[in-house]
């Protein structure tokens, strides 16, 4: 698995702080991405949160997931959150050391009282002395926020910088990637009462089973069901929903999103704690062993070169918004939605752009890695572009034929926009996880695309008994 390192640098480390009979939080933050460019150590707030405990105990929360391995948990793996401050919220987002949880904090306007919130997006420290000062914050006490250094901070600044360096492996920036593209798919399924969520939750099992679980709305809560039946939701790993007891007592209701129920396969959900002035948010892949880096939801977007065209000029027009509005970028770019929507989803591959179940919107963020190594580094993606570039790709109509390095004959399948493929890849899958490499080559084949690095574009074999 390809990895590096990631270092990531604060002025001080984050802290809870008394001071002339007030408390502050201070979040350092890192390097990170502004509408002036990249900045070290930025500031994006300075206020008072209007619900304390029950801010300090959702950034726990992501916290938790971001130093969780929810599959092999004895590989310990954290990473910082990453903090998004745009227009009228502060997003808090994290990734589990797995690969498998995708945790936000979304804390919206009426949960902020002060400054003007600045935008942009970087790397937040939240180190153990913090996460038990958090622990202990009451309901009565008053919490000034404060998310970046103040002038004053850095003017007088005289004790050593923290620096963190942690593994960054591809499969977890694909995975970041993924659950952006896949959440986009999801709509409400089931809204429950603050008190039928308690009991929901508090019912899951704590320990992890096999296969995975299927839940269905039944009045104003949620029964196990043994199959995949219209209006089901998937619950996968129920155990991965732990992090939501940070917050459970606080929250007034409780939202499940998901697909629609096809094959009976186990999808991805997210579970959304609707909180006073805040919103938390866990997706979950399809399993607990099973990592978003491999769904293959981000393959078509950045297969296509016009979709990369498009991401080009749909990026100048990103303005840190909280709520992406297609229509609006439609009319500013003079693109057509679905373009405007594809080009989305290619920005989302690299970290450029993040969605929004509760708003089933996107939203423009930065985030502080590298993000361009997800195509780069896309296994299924790179071998396509080596098969076309290789000339294996004979099209004939419906059915197309690629030949692998081996020599073996793969016959690829298109039947209204869908693709079926003889390797063992479909036949595992099915479709469920993204085309394969041959289906993904045809693909590519059809459109005569240019494959980077080599210069020109490619033409694919055309088999002259289609003529």
């Amino acid at each position: 698995m390809t990895r590096s390192t990631q270092a990531v640098t604060y002025r001080r480390p984050s802290a809870l702080e008394s001071a002339a009979g007030a408390r502050q939080l201070g979040l350092e933050t890192s390097r990170g991405a502004t509408p002036a460019g990249p900045r070290d150590h930025p500031q994006f707030f300075a206020g008072f949160l209007t619900a304390p405990q029950v801010a300090s105990a959702g950034l726990l929360a992501v916290a938790d997931v971001a130093a969780a391995r929810y599959y092999q948990p004895q590989l310990r793996a954290s990473l910082d959150p990453v903090v998004t401050g745009s227009d009228d919220r502060l997003r808090f987002e994290s990734f589990s050391g797995c690969g498998g949880v995708y945790a936000r904090l979304d804390v919206l306007a009426e949960g902020l009282d002060g400054d003007d919130i600045r935008h942009g997006t970087t790397n937040v420290d939240v180190n153990n002395p913090l996460r038990q000062a958090l622990s202990r914050i009451g309901s009565d006490d008053p919490l000034h926020l404060r998310v970046g250094p103040d002038a004053l901070a850095v003017t007088t600044l005289d004790g050593p910088v923290v620096e963190k360096k942690v593994p960054l492996p591809d499969r977890w920036l694909r995975g970041f990637a993924e659950a952006q593209v896949i959440a986009a798919g999801f709509e409400l399924r089931a809204e429950l009462t603050a008190a039928e969520a308690v009991r929901f939750l508090r019912s899951l099992p704590r320990s992890a089973g096999r296969g995975a679980r299927w839940v269905v709305p039944a009045g104003r809560s949620l029964r196990p069901t043994t199959r995949a039946v219209p209006g089901a939701v998937c619950l996968p790993g129920p155990e991965r929903l732990v992090a939501l007891q940070r917050v459970l007592r606080h929250a007034t209701a409780l939202r499940v999103y998901g697909p629609s129920v096809g094959s009976g396969a186990a999808v991805a959900g997210a579970w959304e704690a609707v909180l006073p002035g805040m919103r938390l948010t866990l997706t979950l892949s399809p399993d607990a062993a099973r990592g978003f880096s491999g769904e293959g939801g981000v393959l078509e977007a950045l297969a296509t070169d016009q979709a990369a065209e498009d991401a080009e000029l749909i990026s100048v027009l990103l303005a840190w918004e909280p709520r992406i509005d297609l229509a609006d970028l439609a009319a500013s770019s003079g693109l057509p939605v679905d373009r405007v929507r594809a080009a989305l989803v290619r920005l989302g591959t690299s970290g450029r752009v993040g969605y929004d179940t509760a708003e089933a919107a996107y939203f423009h963020r930065e985030l502080p890695y590298d993000a361009s190594r997800v195509e780069r580094h896309n296994p299924r993606l790179r071998d396509a572009r080596a098969l076309v570039a290789a000339g294996a790709v004979a099209l004939d109509g419906e059915l197309s034929t690629v030949t692998a390095e081996d020599g073996h004959v793969h016959r690829v399948r298109e039947d209204g926009g869908k693709s079926s493929c003889t390797c063992v890849w479909w036949a595992r899958y099915r479709g469920g996880r993204g085309p394969c490499k041959h289906a993904l080559a045809v693909r590519m084949a059809r459109r005569g695309q240019a494959v980077p690095g080599a210069g020109s574009t490619v033409a694919a074999t055309v088999v002259e008994g289609a003529r």
